[in-house]
């Protein structure tokens, strides 16, 4: 079964606003094409990737029966992680990503822009 997600306006600035919905693929696809310009705030996507480094190590060694091995939050590209999270991730970690963008993207004729 096909699983189409849409995105409109709020009107929330401006009840008048025109712009249309536009599919999540759309968005992220483009989302992907302007990360290496966004302002990321690096402490919180750090802190997220922590986070998901601790967990993996958990499930390796706890579930896998193996050794923890050695690796770092500061051995991994947060921009790469980013990607990551906004093609494999659930709809809460991309939310959660979004909260540590400091960079003012706008939706303009339905393409993102800083």
């Amino acid at each position: 079964m096909a699983k189409y997600i849409y995105y409109g306006c709020t009107r929330s600035r401006d009840i008048n606003c025109k712009e249309g919905y536009v599919e999540e693929k759309t968005l992220i696809s483009q989302l992907l094409e302007i990360i290496d310009r966004i302002d990321l705030d690096q402490s919180g996507i750090k802190k997220k990737l922590e986070a998901e480094i601790e967990r993996h190590k958990k499930f390796h060694s706890g579930i896998m029966g193996k050794a923890e091995t050695e690796y770092k939050a500061q051995d991994a590209d947060i921009r790469n992680y980013a990607k990551y999270l906004l093609t494999e991730g659930s709809i809460f970690e991309k939310r959660d990503l979004l909260t540590c963008l400091k960079s003012k993207i706008v939706l303009e004729n339905k393409k993102l822009a800083l």
